[in-house]
């Protein structure tokens, strides 16, 4: 791969920026629409060939599990925000050389009550369905003082616990699904369980299979962040479902009426570590959302006057750790990485200074063009990556008033400022030459080898669009970037697979699925090379796909 020091992000080839460059701080003009990566397509619920363009490792055997939203409609009424699309599925078959496509809806009880009265009436995050017209003016007017039921439209992750693969969103309902055939199975509540009202789309996974994630509870007590800890399967006598899950622990929020939305958190070897963000849920707000006509999403706003806070909870006994980690109000979705290290916990994730990304996705913005995108584009903030150094000895000895950061490689700050209030200042990830490709978002790494241990890479998308349209990979050692991008080509959240004999680690491939709204039924999963981001196959599909979340790879045995 030729090695380009002042490329800019029109290429079409890969970019390898071993130093960075100025940043671009001016506004963009002429972005991408992306129109129709954000349109209903058809289920292929039978799988067809692709078109494999150059060598496939042999040693790649398994499932490219794909999960997002497919349909944005139902009779005359269109879906307000991006995230409320039906739940669609999509699995790439690899074996020997070759790839298999096919895609199935999600047969969730939304989806289902959807299409057999042909209109929404299941409420979504950003969409509020509105009251049967068969029923009388009384019986609607009664309606909006009901709760709104939460939904099970599980578009967002593929996840596993127990060895079964599951889709989850972010409320009390996952399915099971299976990943050979994609055939929806069973739709389990977390609520049955444990005493959660909802887990997140991200959990995370210790060597031996003990499964970790995250869900609010709302009672008596107001409401309550939840840590969650799932065995694996040899650990309890019933293998299925989320048999043997329990409350690990519970962390009040700073405001009870005003609890902190989350999406993922992070995790080390010992810890659960929880960042409470200034993006706050409004619980009147949302609770009586459907007598003021206005759906869930209103009752969600940032508040830029409130720091964000880390919350560090042992994973073994459940332990909140009394010392309480600050950082400036910041956004994050998605977390890199986290390990211990020489008395420090060091925390990677991508973060943005302002919070309003999420109202960004409706489904209008994601369908317009030229000026009226270009406006919505640089309203947003860039997601960048950054490392924040936690310090675990903390106590009543130590010192206030000074950096007690210690690693001589890292120019992040912690600084005591009270009794169990420490103050952390980021240290960037990246050079300037990142900011050309819009940041980065959808982190990926070596995850079965080095989630919880120090590590030197990571992947990811660049964004110069509201959706991911490059492939990049960071090496921490001096934070130089390698980049694949052409112009016009929209890549998915990247995927790591390792070679079955990998020493480094960086030994492996990259899976992502490229769609390219400019052309029909262009669409194709990528193979790359994870060491240089050079090509090594693309496998065509002769089908429509639209810009999906998150996915997974099923390895088969």
């Amino acid at each position: 791969m030729s090695t380009v020091e002042d490329e800019s992000p029109d290429a079409t080839k890969p970019v390898d920026n071993g130093h960075a460059k100025e940043s671009i701080t001016s506004a963009r003009k002429g972005v991408e629409t992306i129109a129709p990566l954000i349109r209903s397509v058809e289920e292929t619920p039978e799988p067809i060939s692709t078109e494999v363009q150059g060598d496939i490792p042999s040693w790649i055997n398994g499932n490219l599990l794909r999960n997002g939203p497919g349909k944005f409609e139902f009779g005359n009424k269109t879906f307000n925000h991006w995230f409320d699309g039906m739940a669609m599925l999509h699995q790439f078959k690899i074996e020997k050389g070759q790839v298999t496509y096919m895609s199935r809806f999600l047969r969730s009880d939304a989806y289902k009550n959807n299409s057999e009265k042909d209109r929404i009436v299941m409420s979504e995050f950003g969409t509020l369905s509105m009251p049967d017209p068969c029923k009388n003016i009384f019986q609607r007017f009664l309606s909006r003082f009901e709760m709104i039921e939460p939904t099970d439209n599980a578009n967002i992750n593929f996840v596993k616990y127990k060895g079964d693969y599951y889709v989850s969103t972010e409320t009390n309902f996952m399915h099971k699904v299976n990943p050979g055939n994609l055939e929806t199975l069973e739709k389990v509540d977390w609520s049955k369980f444990i005493a959660v009202n909802g887990a997140t789309a991200h959990p995370h996974y210790d060597p031996d299979g003990t499964t970790y994630n995250m869900g609010n509870s709302y009672g008596s007590r107001g409401a309550l962040y939840n840590i969650i800890r799932v065995p694996p399967p040899e650990q309890t006598d019933a293998k299925d479902n989320l048999q043997g899950a329990k409350v690990l622990c519970s962390i009040v929020p700073s405001d009870k009426s005003h609890p902190s939305y989350y999406h993922s958190f992070a995790m080390s070897e010992n810890y659960v570590v929880f960042i409470e963000q200034p993006i706050k849920m409004d619980l009147l707000k949302i609770v009586t959302c459907k007598l003021r006509n206005k759906p869930l999403s209103e009752g969600i706003y940032w508040d830029p006057k409130q720091d964000t806070v880390f919350h560090l909870i042992d994973k073994r006994t459940g332990e909140v750790s009394s010392v309480k980690y600050h950082t400036k109000p910041l956004s994050t979705f998605h977390q890199i990485n986290a390990f211990e290290e020489n008395g420090f916990l060091v925390l990677d994730m991508c973060c943005s200074d302002g919070g309003e990304a999420i109202y960004n996705y409706l489904i209008q913005n994601l369908r317009k063009s030229g000026d009226a995108l270009d406006e919505v584009y640089n309203s947003m903030a860039m997601v960048f990556p950054r490392r924040f150094i936690l310090p675990l000895d903390v106590t009543s000895e130590t010192e206030t008033d000074q950096n007690l950061n210690t690693r001589p490689s890292s120019t992040a700050t912690c600084v005591k400022v009270g009794k169990d209030k420490v103050f952390c200042h980021h240290e960037d990830l990246h050079g300037d030459d990142l900011k050309d490709w819009g940041g980065l978002e959808f982190p990926q790494i070596n995850y079965g080898s080095y989630n919880t241990r120090p590590y030197r890479y990571f992947y990811g998308c660049g964004f110069n669009n509201l959706v991911g349209d490059s492939l990049i990979k960071m090496d921490l050692k001096d934070k130089t970037l390698k980049v694949w991008y052409q112009k016009g080509f929209f890549p998915s959240e990247p995927v790591f697979v390792p070679s079955p004999d990998a020493v480094e680690e960086d030994d492996g491939v990259i899976l992502s699925v490229i769609l390219t709204p400019s052309q029909d039924k262009a669409t194709f999963l990528l193979v790359l090379d994870a060491k240089t981001l050079e090509e090594l196959a693309r496998a065509n599909v002769p089908v429509n796909m639209p810009y999906g979340f998150h996915g997974v790879f099923n390895a088969c045995e």
